[in-house]
């Protein structure tokens, strides 16, 4: 036999001999692999992480939450340029093979044959990868890539070209959070992507293969050769021209980054519905891609933040300038530009922009901003009418806010932005605004800045009410009898408990004003009216009996302080108890979160709040009395005898029906407390804004706005509550180290601005809320003493309950002020 033939023969046995070593590997490989690959089919159903959005109540996006950037697109809303940019740069052979494409395959082979590399690119196509991101991990060996491969294969055989392509585009990660194609535009660009151009389209092709150091953010000049590379491929697989090529090679990398806008502020609320979103769905609410509708008003929520920023503001203008927030020694070569580099880490608060010192001149100082640019700050624009060259010096950290220039007329432009020199200020507020009929949240701000803290105070902060929580008192009394026109003495007291301890409750004024109705008392505040009238109903009742406005009875002190607000309470729950007396005396519960969609936009959940209803409890119709027992914890909570003289008679025969109210699809708010002391003490609290302590209130020029202001001792907290139109509102100053807010600061001072300047926003174009007389009141006249007048002789009109007609008494004469009691004295026990 020849010897080419003999060697041919050998040849041919080792290479069958090679071939069947070689499937012998490959069946082991198999039948060690091919039971650990994952079931394809779950891809059909598969679910990608998205973020949870929240909007306003009018649709408006508030925020968004949630580790990764994604919004998830359908391969049919993918522009076609788009899709061919990832297929030239990626798998130009992605809708002719059927999962591995054996040249590439082949390609790689040769590549680690005939180098020394032990990774090569190319090998892996579109459908590998899309195994890989969801199946597989990154660590490269030939098992995994054996596995690969057959996933693969069966991806192809179960899912179409397209179902895949869509999932590589919605899962691939673009560097900077953002996961998807879709998130990568909007971030990159801020573009949808049929707003995307060419150059843009092959920017994005191009970042997958380097998210994190290759992205036009991090190496611009190396995404710029990858974007270059991958239009020439463009052209070679006649997707595009060269001459589009030309044109979009030509185009500057001008990515920047974009964050998806918020349209209205409300960090404070915002977090507040991802805590309640994490309770209710757990961690997974955060990449679920729920949608979150929350009761917020944007036109309320932004009155609110500026009311608060502004009140603030005002404030701690009447208390001069704290100095500089921080200091630095400048070398005398640094400039704005270095600047940039010691404000990086001071974030902006409010519309407080940190700002360095680079110079006194005179009067005036230059500053640079956190963005290197310089401004002067001229002697008019310093803090509380001092320059700010006697304020600052060269190294000091500040803040400036801009001043709000008119707006420029019709085709002008407008002028550049004016700074002046400003402060944080050391006082914080909290403003809660919800509607009393069923409790939805319309606005909350937790303090000054969420940058600055996130501490929400609205909710957080628990607070001594002050004064602000007389009306609680009050409303107890008149359960026992009492009412507006029942005579209290005005007069030094002495407390002391069973240790000896000696209490002296006084009045803010200092002063005493004797025996005086309770009505003047509410209007003037007086503390030792409180006091003795908590005293006469004893604490343990008002404890109980307050409760039902929706306190904890525990939070509330067990002793007489109480009457002077000494309980520890948020704006929060001190707002729901003023909805109390608003809608007719029935407790409601504050809610924010409206409903819940998934990423399907199926409904979830839809809250169904609780409604206060007057209409509800009285079937009998207009002007008709119905008896009604509404007894809770052991107190009538309502008539339960017809009344001698009713408020409101029958009602005409021609006068129209009032359509009844269909209450099968409602849930209807428990009473709290009788509708007519919710009716009296409503109209004590106008009587407040109209000659007391709530004056300044009157600028608003409506006759229903009522409230009640608060101070603490020491003046460490400002409160007003109060109620009209459609809204009961808080508001609450304080700082949050309990030092004092400042000689006079009392609550008509610091919070009560902060809320006639969110009101006036508020009640604008809202009709005017009424207060009518419920059923079972008498109207009676009464003397400056108190004193019953009988029939039609004038004097002071008041509404009473028609059980307490018969507990009125005359008015005891206690003679000259001088003659009575200077002092008494009681167990406070």
């Amino acid at each position: 036999m020849p010897r080419i033939r003999r060697l041919l023969r050998w040849a041919l046995f080792a290479l069958a001999g090679l071939a069947l070593l070689g499937a012998i590997a490959l069946g082991t490989l198999y039948y060690l692999v091919a039971p650990k690959l994952p079931d394809v089919e779950t891809l059909r159903t598969v679910e990608m992480q998205e973020p949870m959005y929240v909007y306003a109540k009018d649709g408006r996006l508030m925020a968004l939450f949630g580790e990764t950037r994604r919004y998830p697109v359908s391969i049919q809303d993918v522009p076609e340029r788009l899709k061919q940019a990832f297929l030239a740069i990626e798998d130009a052979r992605f809708y002719k093979h059927h999962g591995v494409d054996f040249k590439g395959v082949a390609r790689a082979v040769w590549l680690i044959a005939t180098t020394d590399a032990k990774r090569v690119p190319g090998g892996s196509t579109i459908t590998q990868q899309v195994a890989r991101q969801f199946f597989l991990s990154n660590e490269y060996s030939y098992t995994r890539k054996l596995a690969e491969m057959l996933t693969a294969m069966r991806m192809e055989r179960e899912l179409s070209k397209d179902e895949i392509f869509e999932l590589y585009l919605n899962k691939s990660f673009f560097g900077n959070r953002a996961y998807g194609v879709a998130a990568a535009a909007e971030f990159y660009y801020g573009k949808k992507l049929n707003e995307l151009a060419l150059d843009e389209m092959a920017s994005l092709a191009g970042i997958p293969k380097f998210p994190s150091s290759g992205n036009p953010l991090s190496n611009p000049e190396r995404a710029k050769y990858r974007r270059d590379y991958i239009l020439d491929r463009m052209v070679e697989l006649r997707f595009i021209t060269a001459a589009e090529a030309a044109q979009a090679k030509a185009v500057p990398m001008h990515a920047t980054p974009h964050e998806r806008p918020v349209e209205v502020y409300a960090p404070y609320v915002a977090e507040m519905v991802r805590q309640e979103m994490v309770a209710r769905f757990g961690n997974e609410a955060l990449t679920q891609g729920y949608h979150v509708t929350t009761t917020i008003d944007p036109v309320l929520q932004a009155a609110a933040d500026k009311a608060v920023r502004d009140g603030l503001g005002v404030y701690d203008r009447r208390h001069g300038w704290h100095g500089a927030e921080q200091h630095f020694d400048l070398a005398a070569d640094e400039d704005a530009t270095t600047a940039r580099a010691r404000l990086r880490n001071i974030v902006p608060q409010a519309t407080l922009q940190p700002a360095l010192v680079l110079g006194v001149e005179g009067g005036d100082a230059r500053v640079a901003l956190a963005d290197g640019t310089e401004v002067r700050l001229t002697a008019d624009r310093g803090f509380a009418g001092r320059s700010p060259g006697s304020l600052v010096k060269r190294g000091d950290v500040v803040r400036v806010s801009p001043v709000e220039a008119p707006a420029p007329k019709p085709g002008q432009p407008a002028d550049p932005v004016v700074y002046r020199l400003d402060q944080i200020p050391q006082a914080q507020a909290a403003l809660v605004s919800l509607e009393p009929s069923n409790g939805a949240l319309r606005a909350l701000s937790g303090g000054f800045s969420f940058a600055g803290a996130k501490f929400n105070r609205a909710t957080q902060a628990r607070r001594q009410p002050g004064s602000s929580f007389k009306p609680f008192v009050y409303s107890a009394a008149f359960e026992r009898g009492f009412n507006p026109a029942s005579v209290v003495l005005d007069a030094p007291v002495v407390f002391k408990d069973r240790r000896g301890h000696i209490w002296r409750p006084q009045n803010d004024t200092g002063n005493f004003a004797g025996p005086m109705r309770l009505r003047e008392a509410m209007v003037q505040s007086r503390n030792l009216v409180s006091v003795r009238l908590l005293d006469a109903i004893g604490v343990d009742y008002a404890r109980k009996y307050i409760s039902h406005f929706g306190f904890d009875e525990a939070e509330l002190p067990p002793n007489l302080s109480m009457s002077l607000g000494t309980a520890s309470l948020t704006p929060m729950s001190v707002a729901r108890g003023f909805a109390t007396f608003a809608n007719g005396g029935f407790r409601i519960t504050p809610w924010y979160i409206d409903e819940v969609k998934d990423r399907e936009g199926a409904v979830v959940f839809k809250e169904k709040p609780a409604v206060a209803c007057p209409q509800c409890e009285n079937p009998g119709g207009v002007g008709r009395v119905v008896q009604q027992t509404a007894v809770v914890d052991g107190f009538n909570l309502g008539p339960t005898a017809a009344p001698a003289q009713p408020a409101q008679t029958e009602a005409p025969k021609d006068e129209p029906k009032k359509p009844e109210i269909d209450t099968r699809n409602m849930v209807l708010a428990p009473r709290a407390i009788d509708s007519r002391i919710a009716y009296q003490i409503v109209s004590m609290l106008r009587d407040v804004v109209k000659r007391g302590t709530g004056t300044p209130a009157k600028v608003l020029e409506r006759d229903d706005i009522g409230g009640k202001t608060g101070s603490t001792n020491d003046h460490r907290d400002a409160w007003f509550s109060g109620l009209g139109g459609p809204y009961v509102t808080t508001v609450w100053v304080g700082r949050d180290n309990y030092k004092s807010l400042g000689y006079r600061e009392y609550g008509g001072k610091a919070a009560l601005p902060i809320w006639i300047d969110y009101m006036r926003v508020a009640l604008k174009d809202q009709p005017l809320a009424t207060n009518d007389v419920p059923e079972g009141m008498v109207k009676v006249s009464v003397s400056a003493s108190g004193a019953l007048i009988p029939g039609e002789g004038g004097g002071i009109v008041e509404w009473v309950k028609a059980e307490d007609l018969d507990k009125m008494q005359n008015y005891v004469d206690y003679g000259p002020e001088e003659a009575a009691p200077t002092e008494e004295e009681f167990d406070i026990f």
